[in-house]
């Protein structure tokens, strides 16, 4: 997903809007496939139910912090390894999400006047 340079003209609007929605299309496969490997690992790790396993996969992703005590040495391991994992893409997602709007800001504040418009 290409964006243009300080040289070109600003995406018009209507394209802007389709830019966000690919940009939030991704950022929401990166946050479903986050909280799928967290529920299928508590599930399996964590001996506990689907959706106590959704509900943990999803607390520890937004950083609110476990819900249900892992109590073997694996589920421990697992928990630790989704958090850090869970720390970094909450950020990378979140970048990912505001590039667009980010990039647009940016490039308004940014781009260059054309000569004959001088």
């Amino acid at each position: 997903m290409k964006l243009e340079n300080r040289r070109q003209e600003v995406l018009p609007f209507p394209h802007f809007l389709i830019r966000l929605g690919r940009y939030g299309l991704f950022a929401f496969c990166l946050i479903a496939f986050s909280v799928l490997v967290g529920t299928i690992g508590y599930h399996h790790f964590g001996q506990i139910s689907w959706l106590d396993s959704f509900h943990m996969a999803c607390m520890i992703l937004t950083g609110m912090g476990p819900v249900v005590e892992m109590k073997s040495a694996i589920a421990k391991i697992f928990s630790s390894f989704y958090a850090l994992y869970s720390g970094v893409a909450f950020l990378s997602i979140t970048a990912v999400f505001f590039t667009p709007i980010i990039h647009r800001l940016l490039h308004i504040l940014h781009v260059e006047q054309r000569e004959d418009a001088a």
